[in-house]
């Protein structure tokens, strides 16, 4: 191909991803889906299927809601030392909440917790930290297509708005493959 005409389908293929973003932003995407039509209900579990890429909200053991989500750039398997791009396995806790995160709303999930301590005492790693469910970045075609977290839950801004007041520190979080 020549030069020219790589830079033509270059261009083309950006300015296509460009007017995407314009008129599909993540923010608008309807990636949602109820299992059961409450959207009030403060809840008290969240399972996350990571090879699902799905989040599910539970009260009083039914599920309420399901989302689709985003994990870390390299999500299969555990995480088991910092940097690996992996979201974490195992039972966790809603830590606290940040309502001015880098991306839009958070809530801090309890990795690691003595399992993965443990592990990585063992193993002479670091273990990592800073693992969230967060809101998504601005790209529609970021969030729908790609993995791109440094291992947190990616939901889109709206989702994260959606579940954030619901979701009560102390929650629990079971995260699986």
């Amino acid at each position: 191909m020549s030069t020219y005409k790589r830079r033509a389908f270059l261009q083309k293929t950006l300015c296509g991803f460009l007017l995407a973003n314009i008129f599909f932003p993540a923010s608008k995407l309807k990636s949602s889906s109820p299992v059961i039509e409450d959207t009030k209900s403060q809840i008290d579990q969240i399972v996350v299927w990571k090879s699902k890429r799905r989040l599910v909200l539970f009260k009083d053991k039914a599920p309420i809601k399901s989302y689709q989500i985003r994990l870390g750039f390299d999500p299969v398997g555990p995480k088991r030392k910092e940097g690996d791009g992996k979201t974490p396995e195992g039972n966790y806790r809603i830590t606290h909440k940040n309502p001015n995160s880098a991306f839009h709303k958070s809530l801090g999930i309890s990795y690691p917790n003595k399992s993965d301590l443990l592990f990585a005492k063992k193993n002479g790693t670091r273990p990592g930290n800073n693992i969230f469910i967060h809101g998504g970045p601005k790209s529609f075609f970021k969030h729908l297509l790609f993995d791109w977290t440094e291992g947190c839950i990616a939901l889109t801004d709206s989702e994260i708005n959606e579940i954030y007041d619901r979701v009560p520190v102390n929650t629990p979080i079971h995260i699986t493959s």
